[in-house]
């Protein structure tokens, strides 16, 4: 089938929130089941529509060993953060060739609509909870390298555009 191209870094629409899903419909679960494409093709154990360019609050998040354990998720939020940190190397093919290690909480209680069209609230733990906060952090306009110094953000932002070159 193949997806739509990531958006690169510094597109505008990396830094606006995505519009919250009304109800699941067809076209919602077409835009989930690209994603999921795409997030395999990286190989990643996430992905926000707006990292393709698509402007809703949807996510996809699978970080289970064998794969096809995909969470589908629309407006997701967190209710709950585990007070224990967890710390993980995070990229972006938004940013390709660049990573940082992020500190996150270790788990999360998340609300979202599921692909049933119903609102579910499910813990995430682990790397699980690392993915579904990148992608939060994504549809609200946030990348993960928001999280490190200015120092250290400005550095990761040069070597990427060094690497693009």
């Amino acid at each position: 089938m193949g997806h739509r191209p990531f958006v690169m870094w510094p597109d505008k629409r990396l830094r606006s929130p995505a519009a919250p899903v009304a109800a699941i419909t067809d076209e919602t679960r077409a835009i989930w089941d690209e994603m999921i494409e795409a997030m395999e093709a990286m190989p990643g154990v996430g992905l926000a529509a707006v990292q393709l360019g698509i402007m809703q609050a949807l996510a996809v998040v699978d970080a289970s060993e064998d794969r096809g354990q995909a969470v589908r998720m629309a407006n997701p939020e967190v209710l709950h953060a585990s007070v224990q940190m967890r710390e993980h190397d995070e990229a972006s093919p938004n940013l390709p060739g660049v990573w940082a290690r992020i500190s996150r909480p270790r788990a999360v209680t998340v609300r979202f609509l599921n692909a049933a069209g119903e609102v579910e609230e499910r813990d995430f733990v682990g790397l699980w909870a690392t993915s579904v906060q990148h992608q939060i952090d994504h549809l609200n306009g946030r990348m993960y390298f928001d999280r490190l110094s200015k120092l250290k953000r400005d550095r990761l932002v040069a070597k990427a555009r060094k690497l693009a070159r």
